[in-house]
């Protein structure tokens, strides 16, 4: 890939986020100059991005889909974001951004009230469209427009929150919600605490069974060839420490499975049903514990009570 940005003279470009480690693993030197890319079809985790842009891959975030004819959200730069520190950068960047000139409007809505949730970055809600470039519905499928809308919204099936200044962020897809003990855990999170650690060339995280909780998160992790050849020796403990360090108790893995690579599809999408039905015959490192998390908060937030 190197090669051919160099001898074409590649100036802008679009990848999913996957290819991202493709780069990260083919290159370790910052490009002669900048390139433009464009990325979307999966949340890309704020720590890879800030590995690619020290390469000289300036990233622009997009959001969107089939039924929205393409970006329905971009994550537009700021200026005044040039002078925060990398980390921060990246964070921004990682969002789903704000409505595409294409759309009417994009929102993030309480669906059993339809109202839109406040702009604080932690109220959960469901993404929402409308406008032209939304579909009319699916072919000769009336049963499931009338499913995918609601007073003139479409409904996305991802779950995210506003942030103050108006950009949307998505913390999961509502069927890869983990609710451990009634409380809402993103796997979007866990996944984005663990690509962190500077051994994690991959990862994903989905629902295990667990005796006591209903569900926990059980995370897949493939290590960068100088970890998995031995240059250091990663456990499933220290990566579990590590999220330990970064999240609360209760949204960290009861269980790390290294894998060689994630199972994806065609596009580079990790399969993550594949996923969920090897969980459910693995058991969590906790499963003969007893003892209530301390850690755990007492409200129930149950996305199903949207």
């Amino acid at each position: 890939m190197y090669s051919a940005i160099t001898d074409h003279g590649v100036t802008h470009m679009c990848v999913a986020p996957v290819l991202f480690n493709v780069l990260l693993d083919a290159h370790r030197d910052p490009l002669p100059r900048a390139v433009e890319v464009l990325t979307g079809g999966a949340p890309p985790p704020a720590a890879l991005l800030e590995r690619v842009e020290r390469l000289g891959f300036h990233v622009t975030h997009a959001y969107g889909m089939t039924e929205a004819t393409g970006p329905a959200m971009v994550c537009e730069w700021r200026e005044r974001w040039d002078a925060l520190p990398a980390p921060e950068r990246a964070a921004l960047k990682a969002r789903q951004g704000v409505s595409a000139i294409s759309l009417a409007g994009a929102d993030v809505k309480n669906l059993k009230t339809m109202a839109s949730v406040p702009r604080d970055g932690t109220t959960l809600g469901e993404i929402v469209l409308r406008g032209s470039s939304v579909m009319k519905g699916y072919y000769k499928n009336p049963e499931a427009t009338d499913a995918a809308f609601r007073g003139g919204w479409f409904l996305t099936g991802d779950v995210g929150v506003v942030h103050p200044d108006g950009y949307v962020e998505i913390k999961d897809r509502s069927k890869d919600v983990i609710i451990s003990g009634g409380e809402n855990i993103s796997s979007v999170e866990v996944e984005a605490a663990l690509y962190g650690h500077p051994a994690v060339q991959e990862a994903a995280v989905v629902a295990m069974p667990h005796p006591h909780w209903g569900e926990t998160p059980c995370a897949f992790v493939a290590l960068k060839k100088e970890f998995d050849s031995g240059a250091g020796e990663v456990s499933e403990e220290e990566l579990v420490a590590f999220c330990r360090s970064k999240m609360a108790h209760f949204m960290v893995p009861r269980k790390v499975v290294f894998v060689d690579e994630l199972p994806k599809n065609a596009t580079g999408k990790v399969q993550k049903l594949a996923l969920r039905e090897r969980a459910r015959g693995l058991r969590p490192r906790d499963s003969d514990k007893k003892k209530p998390d301390p850690t755990r908060p007492t409200t129930l937030t149950a996305l199903s009570r949207l």
